[in-house]
């Protein structure tokens, strides 16, 4: 006996997730939908005949397939792309707004699949005084309602039942949406052409899919990747426009306004609502232009400084768990070569690989968990409360001039922590453009990771104070790159969004959700699984990575002795200074990092760099904070950091063979612009990668980020120069 298959498809804030968890419990398994970065869940479903297996499919408005989650659930409903066709569709409406449920619930009924309806929210629509009718719901549409509130499990043993009676027994629906003469004839026409893998099902169906392809082919990028009668598609499109007509208008308009007759059949007496409810009050303040601007500005300012703050310990716990395994494994390793002698070398370059190389990879992986869980943490609770779709639409129209939504404000803020969890950030967007586009320009806000940098060059290469200069140096320093990477962000999704990825005339929907308590189970469970997906996807290319860097700054290996003078090394003898400290710079000039930062310094020259700044460019890609790290081993300053004097004095010390200075004020600069703009960021590209579905975008990123550094980083040096600084 085949897997019996029920999919649960849903708009966006019905509660369908909830009703996913309730129903399964924590068997949830999540997966990416093939060819998109939406994902699906899957989980057994326990009914009272035997199990099933549940797909939850992503919230969407509809079936037209103009968007991944459209794309995914009409996939999912006809079995395309190697989905099986579900034995039950569980449509799940809110109870409180029947209104926009009803459009998705007839067009799965269209389709002439077993439906179940399942009106979540029922607790809510009672409090308001607007219950719908489940009876005449029923009568009406031919199909099984049953009211549901998934929080509190209420209706939750009838829903069960109703789904294992229509796996057993389906209903015959009895909805049916009259069309124009005009429409009909168009209908019909499809019909004749339907390619055979749409030849299936009665009548009905055929003209319910010649309605899904009138609606969601309607450009030369629309589900190319199946074989469908464009040319006819195109043809009827056109003689509508000639004749005044507006498909799209046609076939959403006559489906709701079979909505609309049958309103105060589905309501009755409690068909409308007097006053302004709870959420509608809170709105007046949270919607403000002035006040409503003050209280996202104060939200977000706490989420900006949390990820700092917040995470910050749990970010020091993680790292020195893993300095304090590192350790013990080092010196279980130093104790195995004591053991055998012989084998001293072997051994002393797999415990390298070890500490430095797997385990320093999975610090680098696990260091980020803390903003990544706390970011999301966040996303879902404000998103389950309501609020998040108020922001969005408070800041839709000054995002919607550089071409983004108003749902993109949450990952630009987030970039300025690190655009690890940012990039993750961009699954609250509704349509995959918005996300692509997002993430193109977030690498370019100035994350955490770069303020290491900062502070270093601005404090080893820029005076507190300049005479005639009405603020302190070091500080407007600082706040000119924020200030110059916001600037760029927007500059950049302005062009990118105009040049690449022109805006179709897609509307996108801004739902005002009521307030509700944020539901923690979900909460956790949301955390749970992007944290993991992270360690899965974006973990396995950062540990790959990481060991190659390792490699190339390890490697070819040298005995002190054989680098350092032979004075040098009696005197250390006598000191009893660490010989492998004094000959750490000449090893890493001459490991493959040192040679490949030789080989790219005249590339680098131009901009005002050496060799040694070559190499810390290099070693900076697994993460951009290494370079402060890298920049203590070339100048022989053991564990350095950003506040280091004595690396900052180093760096003031060196100077070029003809003895100007390798270090100043402008090659700062040009160094903190081109970290302003490169993709120095391995882990961002892990995850590029990983929210994108191949290479290709990731590519492209690095590409554009590595050319605007340089010319920027350029610019810089070259017009200093010639404007006479030094």
């Amino acid at each position: 006996m085949s897997e019996r298959r029920v999919t649960l498809i849903g708009n966006p804030n019905t509660g369908k997730s909830t009703l996913f968890n309730a129903l399964t419990g924590s068997l949830a398994q999540i997966g990416n939908y093939t060819g998109t970065t939406v994902e699906r869940m899957e989980a057994t479903l326990s009914l009272p005949s035997g199990p099933a297996r549940l797909l939850d499919v992503p919230g969407t408005w509809s079936l037209a397939a103009r968007s991944p989650e459209e794309r995914v659930a009409i996939d999912a409903v006809l079995g395309l792309e190697g989905e099986a066709v579900p034995d039950v569709v569980v449509v799940v409406g809110d109870a409180a707004r029947l209104h926009r449920s009803l459009y998705l619930l007839l067009q799965v009924i269209e389709l002439e699949l077993p439906v179940v309806f399942a009106l979540n929210l029922i607790d809510e629509a009672r409090a308001s005084g607007r219950v719908p009718d489940l009876a005449a719901l029923t009568a009406e549409l031919g199909v099984p309602v049953v009211g549901i509130a998934a929080r509190s499990g209420e209706g939750l043993d009838e829903l069960r039942e109703i789904i294992d009676q229509a796996l057993t027994a389906p209903a015959a629906s009895r909805a049916r949406v009259t069309h124009g003469s005009a429409l009909t004839e168009d209908v019909a026409a499809v019909v004749g052409v339907l390619p055979a893998f749409l030849q299936v099902g009665g009548p009905g169906r055929q003209r319910a899919l010649a309605l899904w392809l009138l609606l969601s082919v309607d450009g030369p990028d629309a589900l190319t990747d199946l074989d469908l009668p464009r040319d006819e598609l195109r043809r009827i499109r056109t003689e509508a426009t000639a004749a005044g007509r507006d498909l799209a208008s046609e076939i959403v308009g006559e489906r709701y306004a079979w909505i609309d007759a049958r309103e105060q059949l589905f309501f009755g007496d409690a068909v409308h609502s007097d006053g302004v409810d709870f959420s509608g009050r809170i709105d007046r303040i949270l919607l403000h232009p002035v006040l409503g601007l003050g209280v996202f500005l104060a939200l977000m300012g706490t989420l900006f400084w949390a990820l700092f703050a917040w995470s910050d310990p749990a970010i020091g716990a993680v790292e020195s768990v893993f300095e304090w395994i590192g350790g013990h494994v080092a010196s279980g390793f130093v104790a195995a070569q004591g053991a055998a002698p012989a084998w001293a070398g072997v051994i002393g370059l797999i415990g390298d690989l070890v500490v430095e190389g797997i385990i320093g990879g999975v610090g680098a992986v696990l260091v980020f968990l803390p903003q990544i869980a706390l970011l999301f943490a966040f996303l879902a609770v404000l998103e389950d409360c309501g609020y998040l779709s108020r922001a969005a639409h408070l800041m839709d129209r000054l995002l919607r001039a550089a071409g983004l939504p108003g749902q993109a404000f949450v990952p630009l803020i987030s970039g300025f922590a690190c655009a690890v969890p940012a990039v993750l950030a961009t699954r609250t967007l509704p349509r995959f453009r918005d996300r692509l586009l997002t993430m193109m320009v977030v690498p370019l806000t100035s994350c955490s990771a770069r303020l290491p940098i900062y502070t270093l060059l601005i404090g080893a290469l820029f005076p507190a104070t300049i005479q005639g200069f009405p603020l302190p140096v070091r500080p407007a320093v600082l706040l000119a790159m924020y200030l110059l990477s916001t600037v760029v962000t927007v500059l950049a999704a302005v062009i990118l969004g105009r040049l690449m990825l022109a805006d179709s005339a897609t509307p996108n929907v801004l739902e005002l959700p009521p307030y509700r308590v944020p539901h923690l189970k979900t909460v956790w469970r949301m955390v749970v699984a992007r944290s993991g997906d992270f360690v899965r996807e974006a973990g396995q290319v950062i540990l790959i990575a990481t060991i190659a860097l390792w490699a190339m700054l390890s490697f070819p290996k040298y005995e002190p002795e054989d680098l350092l003078p032979p004075e040098v090394v009696a005197e250390a003898s006598v000191s009893g200074a660490d010989l492998d400290e004094l000959a750490a710079p000449l090893a890493l000039e001459r490991s493959y990092a040192g040679r490949f930062g030789k080989l790219i310094e005249p590339a680098i020259a131009p901009l005002g760099y050496d060799w040694k700044i070559g190499i810390g460019l290099i070693g900076s890609f697994a993460a951009r904070e290494v370079f402060v790290a890298t920049m203590g081993v070339v100048y022989g300053i053991a564990d350095a950091d950003e506040e280091s004097l004595d690396l900052r004095e180093q760096m003031r010390d060196q100077t070029h063979a003809d003895g100007a200075p390798v270090w100043t004020p402008l090659v700062g600069a040009s160094l903190m612009v081109f970290f302003a703009f490169a993709m120095q960021c391995l882990s961002t590209l892990a995850v590029l990668r990983r929210e994108t579905g191949g290479w290709k975008w990731p590519s492209f990123v690095f590409g554009y980020m590595s050319v605007l550094a340089w010319v920027s980083a350029f610019v810089v040096y070259q017009g200093g120069r010639l404007l006479g600084f030094t």
